[in-house]
């Protein structure tokens, strides 16, 4: 895991959609902390650190989320768990903030990525990728950045299975029933319409 990135947000004491405009016209993103403890705090952040931080932990990593308020500076382990984008702008509008307590497992996705040529592909079969991303448990510091599936030995007509994902130490997939999570299928030649048609 890479070095915990951090994220400064201030207390906000104006709710309500007046005072978020007022906020979004001085570039800052209001935004609510969300305690383990069931506590929600309305914070505001500046639009660059948290665009940039976002880019980089998405929903899945846990940052240091250091809040400034009357009382002081307090540093909670937290993740990204909601933004909202702008309709038109490439801007965030509104962020929720997820404290975690870093000794117990929380359930997060992670993007899947495929590595190599499958010999089914290379026979003329077509890769298909039924999930983008996979659910995963396990403790926050060891959350991967993605799950990697090497895709070598798959054949036409083969799947590979979510219970088949190899994923590192102390990350389990979350699954009710076993799924395929990519395949190689037969290509289908386009039929000719039938005639009248």
């Amino acid at each position: 895991m890479s070095q915990t990135q951090s994220l400064a947000v201030k207390t906000r004491a104006g709710l309500g959609k007046g005072a978020c405009r007022k906020l979004r016209a001085q570039d800052m993103v209001p935004g609510v902390y969300y305690d383990t403890k069931g506590v929600n705090i309305p914070v505001m952040v500046e639009h660059l650190p948290l665009q940039k931080l976002y880019s980089k932990t998405a929903s899945a990593h846990v940052f240091d989320l250091r809040i400034d308020s009357d009382a002081g500076q307090e540093t909670k382990p937290s993740l990204v768990w909601k933004v909202v984008h702008h309709p038109t702008k490439p801007r965030i509008t509104h962020v929720d903030f997820y404290g975690v307590d870093l000794t117990k497992e929380i359930e997060v996705f992670v993007p899947v990525e495929v590595v190599g040529k499958a010999k089914g592909q290379v026979k003329g079969g077509l890769l298909e990728i039924y999930r983008e991303t996979i659910e995963i448990v396990c403790l926050p510091l060891a959350i991967p950045d993605k799950v990697v599936i090497d895709i070598t030995n798959i054949d036409i007509n083969e799947n590979i299975q979510i219970a088949d994902v190899a994923l590192p130490e102390g990350v389990k997939a979350v699954y009710d029933s076993n799924y395929a999570v990519l395949g190689v299928v037969t290509a289908v030649a386009e039929e000719a319409p039938a005639a009248g048609a």
